[in-house]
């Protein structure tokens, strides 16, 4: 009976540890979006193309929105207070779902298809961040460590 108790441990133990690795790669897939195009939000020509779309006080609001992408995303990746990580993408996807995927005002067939798939990709990564809102992001994070 003791090996049979073990033996159920052992695998409780195994399945946790595959889940906890699991939920560190979809943070990481995740995060890996806002991480890699956040730099861009710096740029001159992002900026002017957000201020050609009609996002008002360009020059400050896309760089401040840069911000919040990076820490959101950082904030997601490494765990650390992942719950105020995932509002901060949230507040970043909103504005720039309805701002600069406005598929129901384009005219062009092929370009309100693009735009749409951009503005349903964005609803999706809302999806995943009220989700981590909720949820947190896993045993294997700085906060699970730091609640402990």
């Amino acid at each position: 009976m003791a090996a049979n108790a073990v033996a159920i441990s052992t695998g409780a133990e195994a399945r946790s540890i595959t889940q906890g690795a699991v939920v560190v790669l979809g943070r990481f897939f995740f995060a890996l979006i806002f991480l890699v195009a956040a730099p861009n939000h710096f740029t001159r020509q992002t900026i002017a193309f957000s201020a050609s779309q009609g996002v008002p006080f360009a020059s400050i609001l896309v760089p401040l929105s840069g911000v919040l992408a990076i820490a959101g995303g950082l904030s997601i990746l490494l765990g650390y207070r992942a719950k105020l990580g995932a509002w901060a993408l949230v507040l970043f996807l909103i504005p720039v779902s309805l701002m600069l995927h406005k598929f129901w005002t384009v005219t062009d067939p092929m370009m309100a298809q693009i735009q749409m798939i951009l503005f349903m990709k964005n609803v999706s990564m809302l999806g995943g961040a009220l989700l981590i809102s909720q949820f947190g992001a896993g045993p294997f994070s700085l906060d699970a460590r730091r609640s402990r």
